[in-house]
């Protein structure tokens, strides 16, 4: 009997970390149709100070997407407050159709896409329908939250885009406020204040 039981053990072990880390499959169709809400902020507003970074309040701001892809940035020197970077769409970019025929990656805070052939869809749409956002979380809870959630998971965020100065050198990371721009300076900066996951 404890021979037939180790390897259930095992067996039953591997299937919950799969399970566990496996990406969500989703069929075909669009799952968010809403666009992204945002707020900008006319007035100053005071600086949040979160693990020593300070954030100074852009817009108020809110999303409902797809996860296409998340990384951890343990060794990046933005890892304390920003641990990890959601690559995530909406619209056509939430439909498992068009998204099958792309290949997502993030590497280097940075978020990008490719197609062999024909896009499935114009790249505008791709462009404004999808973004790479470094996530800063208001506490522990919603940190937890963001780690454990899976590529397909469709997630509705809301809080704060920032912009954030590093205690250590001045550095600042500044939110895009667009939804249409590409390159260097396109990521959105939020800080997290709650996180829900949708079936």
């Amino acid at each position: 009997m404890r021979r037939l039981f180790a390897p259930a053990l095992i067996i039953a072990a591997a299937w919950w970390l799969w399970s566990q880390f496996a990406p969500i499959s989703r069929p075909p169709g669009v799952l968010v149709r809403s666009e992204p809400e945002q707020m900008i902020l006319t007035r100053a507003q005071d600086d949040i100070v979160l693990r020593g970074w300070k954030l100074k309040p852009l817009a108020h701001y809110k999303i409902t997407a797809r996860v296409l892809s998340k990384t951890c940035y343990a060794n990046d020197p933005g890892g304390d407050i920003c641990l990890y970077d959601l690559a995530v769409g909406w619209g056509p970019m939430s439909d498992s159709a068009v998204l099958d025929k792309l290949d997502v990656e993030q590497n280097f805070r940075r978020f990008c896409w490719s197609y062999a052939g024909e896009p499935p869809i114009p790249r505008q749409d791709i462009v404004s329908h999808a973004c790479n956002m470094h996530l800063a979380p208001a506490d522990d809870a919603t940190r937890q939250q963001i780690s454990r959630l899976r590529k397909g998971a469709l997630v509705s965020l809301s809080g704060l885009l920032v912009e954030m100065t590093d205690p250590k050198d001045g550095g600042k990371w500044r939110s895009s406020l667009s939804r249409t721009d590409g390159g260097d300076g396109a990521c959105e900066v939020m800080l997290v204040r709650s996180l829900v996951e949708h079936d």
